[in-house]
């Protein structure tokens, strides 16, 4: 499923217009990135999972067609966790 069958089925199941589902749907993604984007921001949604964010240290890799050692920045990441209404729904 892309962005825009998310769009199809929220329109749907809301008696909304196309147009007016993607505004729905872009305030929410909008909400938790800015949420994310504070630190040490959370976004919890009871039932379904939880946005958070994680910081990874920096470290050393290699390229794998030279074999060149190359330097990896430290870096924040977005991590989620599903809720056990979630995994409930999976495991049916």
């Amino acid at each position: 499923m892309n962005k825009q069958d998310l769009v199809a089925v929220v329109a749907e199941a809301g008696e909304l217009s196309k147009a007016k589902a993607g505004d729905v749907l872009d305030a929410v993604f909008d909400a938790i990135a800015a949420e994310l984007g504070k630190k040490g921001g959370e976004v919890r949604l009871v039932g379904f999972g939880t946005f958070s964010t994680s910081k990874r240290k920096a470290g050393k890799g290699r390229n794998p067609r030279t074999g060149e050692e190359i330097k990896i920045p430290a870096s924040t990441t977005v991590r989620f966790k599903a809720g056990k209404g979630l995994k409930d729904s999976l495991n049916d």
